[in-house]
């Protein structure tokens, strides 16, 4: 157990006890900081999972106060899957994004971090490095798999987590969605039926739209994951290929599996042979001490194709990803022959010279830190400014926040109208072939707070109570 989980059922336990009734304010974060010896970031986590709970209740420039005693909750619904034959969401995606693309937009409904963020003229140092060396032959020694002096360093990444993958599986793609792509489509034909989480994020939706595979969407709890039961459910009713999954800092939710969950997770479908196909690009974004492993950790079978990049964590522009793939490395190797050729070897070139450099690792807790102050800040910020109907969904690491409007609001007219006052957010309906995630949205909280970021904050709030009213 974590040890902002610690705390949060120490914190139960009084309730339970009496120590604290309903009404009482509890200690400030600060105050809890000296009480229980940990850190204001364990405290916060801790305050935040009591408050989705129901168990607190945060109130603006006042504090936390113990909440009155949940009712009864109703028995849990059947385990859910729902199936779509032929995936159509594309252009509605593609609009949504069209939209929030403008420079003058804030960028609320962005999937990438502020760039701002990144180490930048050290990495155009790095690039300006290479360029000097490059010759004919750096383009031919760069075709797939990759560069091999990067795929050394990538498998020995993995050996720090104690996972041993050889650098001849790994793949180099450009960026970790031509990874998971070039995966799905190895490990697959046109009208397979193909597991997603609901929701998901939105580019596994459109591989299954593009290469016309049906999509069988399994429930998702927004902090415990997966629903395993609805997953064994499909798995035992569709003859399923494929199985696309994000286990560690989920887009849009933001959670990540347990380690059991996980394990489970990986022995559920190998017996029933099916390929994980893992997207991992957030998991560089934990807020703890420890990196979370991914599923492929626990895969004794080579049935997970682990994907990742350095998109999220280290340059977008750089567009350098990989897929660790086992004995499909070979297949995907030929299926991004015919597609892109190979990633550019400027780039992959740039970010050996980076990496070699030993300043990763040091530039990564820099930003694991900075994410987790901003995304504190912004999430006090929405506290203060959106009505206290609009449930905020904690998560502790990466970037997102999910908001929950009070039914029935449909958070795409909200993102409709606030667009119109230059602020993106993402609806809940890019994450979903269904109409179950509309009133819900996605907001990046990676962006400095400052005076424009708080007005943005008071007009969605004021948006939100005009529809409300």
């Amino acid at each position: 157990m974590k040890k902002y989980q610690q705390l949060a059922q120490q914190i139960i336990e009084q309730i339970t006890l009496g120590v604290w009734q309903p009404g009482d304010r509890l200690p400030s974060l600060r105050e809890q900081v000296t009480i229980s010896h940990v850190s204001f970031m364990t405290v916060s986590h801790a305050y935040q999972m009591l408050e989705s709970q129901g168990r607190i209740v945060a109130r603006p420039q006042s504090g936390y106060y113990v909440a009155s005693p949940p009712s009864r909750k109703p028995p849990m619904p059947p385990a859910q899957v729902m199936q779509d034959e032929a995936v159509d969401i594309n252009t509605y995606i593609f609009e949504v994004l069209q939209a929030s693309c403008d420079a003058s937009v804030l960028p609320f409904g962005s999937a990438f971090p502020d760039p701002r963020l990144f180490p930048l003229q050290q990495l155009n140092r790095s690039l300006a490095n290479v360029s000097k060396t490059a010759n004919a032959m750096s383009v031919i020694e760069n075709l797939p798999p990759g560069n091999a002096d990067l795929r050394h360093a990538i498998a020995r990444r993995y050996a720090q987590q104690g996972m041993n993958i050889s650098p001849d599986e790994i793949v180099i793609t450009a960026g970790a969605l031509e990874a998971l792509n070039l995966s799905l489509q190895a490990v697959t034909e046109p009208g397979d039926w193909v597991i997603v989480e609901n929701p998901c994020f939105y580019g596994a939706l459109q591989a299954l739209e593009r290469l016309k595979l049906k999509a069988l969407a399994v429930a998702t709890d927004v902090e415990e994951g997966i629903d395993l039961d609805a997953l064994a459910q499909a798995l035992n009713d569709y003859p399923v290929k494929a199985c696309w999954l994000m286990t560690n800092s989920q887009n849009p939710l933001g959670f990540t599996l347990s380690n059991e969950k996980k394990a489970r997770l990986v022995a559920l479908l190998a017996a029933h042979n099916v390929t994980l196909i893992e997207d991992d690009v957030y998991s560089e974004l934990y807020f703890g001490r420890e990196k979370p492993l991914p599923a492929k950790a626990w895969d004794t079978q080579e049935m997970t194709l682990h994907c990742s990049s350095f998109s999220k964590c280290l340059v977008a522009g750089f567009r350098i990803g990989w897929v660790a793939a086992g004995k499909h490395a070979r297949r995907i190797q030929q299926l991004q022959l015919m597609s892109t050729l190979s990633t550019s070897s400027p780039m992959q070139l740039a970010l050996v010279d980076y990496l070699s450099t030993k300043r990763y690792d040091a530039h990564l807790r820099r930003l694991r830190r900075t994410l987790a102050e901003r995304k504190q800040q912004a999430r006090q910020a929405l506290l203060r400014h959106l009505p206290g109907e609009v449930k905020i969904h904690p998560s502790d690491s990466g970037y997102f926040l999910w908001l929950e409007l009070p039914a029935p609001m449909d958070a795409g007219r909200l993102s409709e109208q606030a667009l119109a006052h230059r602020i993106s957010i993402a609806p809940g309906k890019m994450f979903s072939t269904s109409d179950t995630w509309t009133p819900f949205f996605r907001f990046n909280t990676s962006w400095a707070w400052g005076d424009r970021e708080e007005q943005a904050a008071k007009t969605l709030g004021m948006l939100i109570r005009e529809a409300m009213a």
